[in-house]
């Protein structure tokens, strides 16, 4: 019997860089490892387009352990991606030479335009998407991909630098967040998403969907403070209660950091940065009247994955 094709994909984000290791079954993949790392690489100079000393540090020392896992697993193919982080610092290419230079892992640096592609194809390999339009939402750190797909196509994407981070960076000050914050927040997005409500009025998508990390989040603390035990490894998809995820966002965006630390189901890189997520979920929500949302652990790196293992 031969020895299926093992590959490693990397997704090196602004908050957390993700490996993945599988190996191909059929036309999807069957996992090996998963871990994840909270480098938080736009740590203070994510507006500023720098990667700070202490991130790049940390972003260098991940990726040496990520290379030493991968060689512990007899990996035959390595995929790494950088994403908004890296592709907007001015010290983005230093990065990813020392990351050569030290493991002779080979970035690849993607557009918007290939990292929302990514995403949907790990979207619709989880099998959430239906023939009914969606407006998947993927929001990143750095940067946020809106895609208008359906099971059988994209409609129309686009990746914004709008990300949980730069919006933090931005408004969240002060904490809990401000009214006045958030009503300048809103009228950022304002006028930051024009081409994202017009593609909205011409494909019409009657779901959101949202791709993993915030809403992850959201799914967990759902279903843990239901006392149900709920692993997002093992789930690929999940549906949301409306009125279960309104009640928590509004809980998000008035609550200050000890009560969000304190909250089961978020991940300590992420306690801050779900505020801003939350209030961009909401704001998606109410200016698209959309009410029917889930959600997909498949993303980015699912995508990649699913390239890959097809190649």
């Amino acid at each position: 019997m031969s020895k299926q094709k093992r590959v490693a994909v990397m997704d090196l984000g602004t908050n957390t860089f993700h490996l993945l290791i599988a190996e191909k079954l059929g036309d999807t993949f069957v996992e090996v490892l998963r871990e994840t790392a909270a480098v938080k690489l736009g740590e203070g100079g994510i507006n500023r387009g720098v990667i700070l000393p202490a991130a790049f540090d940390r972003g260098i020392a991940t990726m040496q352990h990520f290379k030493k896992l991968i060689d512990d697993n007899h990996v035959d193919e390595i995929k790494a991606i950088a994403t908004s982080a890296i592709r907007s610092a001015g010290n983005g290419q230093d990065f990813i030479a020392t990351i050569r230079q030290q493991t002779g892992i080979v970035i690849d640096l993607i557009t918007g335009d290939q990292e929302a592609a990514y995403i949907y194809q790990g979207i619709d390999a989880s099998g959430v998407l239906t023939e009914d339009n969606a407006l998947i939402v993927d929001i990143g750190g750095g940067s946020v991909e809106f895609i208008i797909a359906n099971s059988d196509e994209v409609l129309w994407k686009q990746s914004f630098e709008i990300g949980a981070a730069r919006l933090m960076d931005k408004f969240h000050k002060v904490d809990p967040i401000p009214v006045t914050s958030i009503k300048e927040l809103t009228t950022f997005l304002n006028g930051k998403l024009g081409d994202l409500f017009v593609a909205a009025g011409k494909y019409r998508p009657s779901i959101l969907v949202g791709s993993s990390g915030a809403f992850e989040s959201f799914a967990e603390v759902i279903e843990l403070k239901k006392g149900r035990s709920f692993d997002i490894r093992q789930a690929k998809t999940y549906e949301f209660d409306i009125d279960e995820l309104l009640g928590l966002i509004e809980l998000l965006i008035k609550s200050n950091h000890k009560l969000r630390a304190s909250m089961k189901g978020i991940i300590p890189v992420r306690v801050d940065m779900i505020v801003t997520a939350s209030l961009l979920t909401i704001y998606i929500m109410q200016k698209m009247g959309i009410a029917d949302v889930s959600m997909s652990t498949w993303s980015l790196k699912e995508g990649a994955m699913v390239q890959a293992m097809r190649s």
